[in-house]
C-alpha cells in the first residue's frame, strides 16, 4: 500500500470515528427514550424506518464503493469522507425535543459501545491493514445499534447490582419513617395532574413530598426517596406508571402505600399491554397491594375501573358523569373565562362543597375530585381544601390555557394524548366561541391495533368541534384526515403539514385576535 492510500484510509477511519461519536449518541438517546429497554428499542427501530435512514443507506453506498475491486480505493474513500462528514454535521444540527441526558448509566453504555467499536476496529486494522480498518469503521456506522444492544447486555449485571444498592437504600429510608403516609396514584391518564393537585391541597396541612416530573418508574421512585424525601415529611405522594404487568406491583412492594388512587383505566399503551384487560390488571395492582385498613379511591367514569370489584380494603368511588354507584359526585359545573366552578357531594360533607378553580375541562374536575377525596380522608379541613383548589395552577402541557398579547387563546394539551382526554380537550375547544377554533395535532400513539380507528374517531370529533384543523406529520395523517372528511368542517380548512415548525408557519399567516388554538399531543422524537 502506497503512502497516499495509507493517508486516505487513515483519514476515512478518523472521520468515521468522529461521526461515530454522534451516531452512538443518537442511538443512545433513542434507547434512553425507550426506557433502556432492548425489546422496546428494537420494536422502535423496526417500525420507525431507522433501519433505512439516509445516513445508513449512504454509509452502505460508501462501503460498497470502497470494497469494489475495479474502482480505485481513493474514489470510494472520497465518497466515504463526504458521507461521514455530511452525516456528522446533520446530526449536530438536528434539534430534539428530549435530548440525551448524560446520566451515569448513559455514560457507562456509551463507554462500552466505544470499547466494543475499538476492539472490532483493532482486530480488523491490526490483522488486515488500514484499508480494511477504514471499511470496518464505516461498517460500524451502519450496524451501530448492535453495539448499543451489545453494550447494554454486557452491562446488565452491573446495572442490576447498582439498582439493588439504590433499592436497598430507598427501602432503608422508608423503613426509618414508620409514620409516613404513602399515597399511590396511577391510571392510564390523569395521574400526574392528580399528583400535583393533591400535593397542593395537602400542603395546607402536612409536610409533603411528591415524585417530581415523570419519575413514575421504580427507579424514578427510588431516586425520589433517596434525593427528595425529607426526614420530617408526613405524606409521600407517589405517582406510579407502567408499561407492562408487574410494574406497579414492583413500586408498591417498595413504598407500601396505604391509600391508592386509580384515576383511569383506558386505551393507553396498548402496544405493550395488548389488551384493556391487561391495563386494568396492572393499574389495580396498586389497589391489590393496599392493607386492610387502607383506602382505594377509584374513578367510576371509566367502565374498566367501575366494574373492577375491590374486596381487600375500603373503597370510595368518584365520578363526574357515571355517578350511579359513586360515593362522591360533581354537579353544577359552570365554565367561565376565569376557570370552572363546581360542587362536590359525598360522605363526610354536610352539604355539597362548592369549589372554584382556574382549571378547565371535565378531566381536570375529575382529577381534582380524586385529590379532594384523599384530602378529606386525611383530615384536611374543608376551608383549606377550598382555598388550595382556588390556588392550584395549571400543570404545563395538560389542558393548560393561556392568552397571548395578540388576543389568541392557547389551549396546551401537548403532553400526552389518549381517546378520552383528547375528546375532552376538543369539547373545551368547542366552547370557545369568541373566534375561530383551531386544532393542531399529530394524533395519538401507542394504541396498538385500535390506533387507526381511534385517530379516525378523533378526526371525526375534531370536525365537529373545530373550524380549522392542522394535522402534523405522517404518523396518523391518513386516519385523522379520514375522520375530518366526515365534516362539517370545510375541506379548505383542513391542512396537513410535515412538522410543528410548518404548523407554526401556517398559523402565523391565518391567526386573528379572538381565535383559539388547541395543541393536542406532541409526538416524541421516537415517532419522527
Amino acid at each position: 500500500m502506497n503512502t497516499v492510500t495509507m493517508v486516505i484510509a487513515l483519514a476515512v477511519a478518523v472521520l468515521a470515528a468522529v461521526d461515530m461519536s454522534a451516531v452512538f449518541a443518537r442511538d443512545l438517546m433513542m434507547f434512553q427514550q425507550n426506557s433502556y429497554r432492548g425489546d422496546r428499542y428494537v420494536r422502535w427501530f423496526e417500525q420507525s424506518g431507522e433501519s433505512t435512514s439516509l445516513g445508513r443507506i449512504f454509509c452502505c453506498v460508501a462501503l460498497m464503493f470502497m470494497l469494489v475491486n475495479h474502482l480505485p480505493f481513493f474514489a470510494g474513500a472520497a465518497v466515504a469522507v463526504i458521507i461521514v462528514v455530511w452525516q456528522f454535521v446533520a446530526l449536530l444540527r438536528k434539534k430534539y425535543k428530549k435530548p440525551l441526558v448524560w446520566t451515569p448509566r448513559a455514560r457507562r453504555i456509551y463507554g462500552v459501545m466505544w470499547g466494543l467499536a475499538a476492539v472490532v476496529a483493532a482486530l480488523f486494522g491490526v490483522t488486515l491493514g488500514l484499508k480494511v480498518l477504514a471499511c470496518s469503521m464505516v461498517g460500524i456506522l451502519i450496524v451501530s445499534p448492535l453495539f448499543l444492544l451489545g453494550a447494554n447486555a454486557l452491562l446488565r449485571p452491573v446495572e442490576k447490582s447498582i439498582n439493588k444498592k439504590y433499592y436497598d437504600e430507598a427501602a432503608s429510608i422508608l423503613a426509618s419513617m414508620p409514620s409516613l403516609k404513602v399515597v399511590g396514584i396511577t391510571g392510564s391518564y390523569g395521574k400526574t395532574s392528580t399528583k400535583h393537585y393533591l400535593t397542593r391541597i395537602l400542603q395546607e396541612q402536612f409536610a409533603v413530598t411528591m415524585t417530581p416530573g415523570s419519575f413514575n418508574t421504580t427507579m424514578g421512585v427510588i431516586r425520589t426517596v433517596r434525593e427528595h424525601l425529607r426526614p420530617y415529611d408526613e405524606v409521600f405522594v407517589c405517582e406510579m406508571g407502567a408499561k407492562q404487568l408487574g410494574d406497579i406491583k414492583e413500586i408498591c412492594d417498595l413504598v407500601h402505600p396505604s391509600i391508592g388512587v386509580v384515576t383511569a383505566v383506558g386505551e393507553q399503551h396498548l402496544e405493550s399491554f395488548k389488551t384493556i384487560e391487561n391495563v386494568q390488571r396492572t393499574k389495580f395492582e396498586l389497589v391489590d397491594s393496599l392493607p386492610a385498613d387502607g383506602l382505594a379511591v377509584v374513578n367510576d367514569d371509566f367502565p374498566y375501573a367501575a366494574s373492577r370489584k375491590v374486596g381487600n380494603t375500603a373503597c370510595l368511588r368518584y365520578a363526574v358523569s357515571n355517578t350511579g354507584a359513586a360515593d362522591y359526585t360533581a354537579a353544577d359545573i359552570e365554565y367561565s373565562p376565569d376557570g370552572t366552578s363546581f360542587s362536590v357531594a359525598g360522605p363526610g360533607l354536610e352539604e355539597p362543597l362548592r369549589l372554584q378553580t382556574k382549571l378547565v375541562g371535565e378531566c381536570n374536575i375529575s382529577n381534582l375530585m380524586a385529590a379532594v377525596v384523599v384530602a378529606l380522608r386525611l383530615g384536611v379541613p374543608v376551608e383549606k381544601i377550598r382555598y388550595a383548589v382556588g390556588q392550584i395552577e395549571q400543570v404545563e402541557h395538560r389542558l393548560n390555557m393561556k392568552r397571548t398579547p395578540g388576543g389568541v387563546t392557547i389551549i396546551d394539551d401537548a403532553f400526552n394524548s389518549n381517546p378520552s382526554g383528547s375528546k375532552m380537550a376538543l369539547d373545551v375547544l368547542s366552547r370557545m366561541t369568541g373566534g375561530r377554533r383551531i386544532v393542531v395535532t399529530p394524533g395519538m400513539i401507542e394504541l396498538g391495533d385500535i390506533q387507526a380507528r381511534a385517530n379516525e374517531e378523533f378526526g371525526r370529533h375534531a370536525a365537529k368541534c373545530a373550524d380549522i384543523a392542522i394535522v402534523v406529520g405522517g404518523y396518523n395523517r391518513d386516519a385523522i384526515l379520514a375522520g375530518l372528511a366526515a365534516g362539517p368542517i370545510k375541506e379548505e380548512d383542513i391542512h396537513a403539514v410535515d412538522s410543528f415548525a410548518k404548523a407554526q408557519q401556517l398559523l402565523s399567516t391565518i391567526l386573528r385576535p379572538g381565535d383559539t388554538v388547541l395543541y393536542e399531543n406532541d409526538l416524541p422524537d421516537t415517532f419522527k
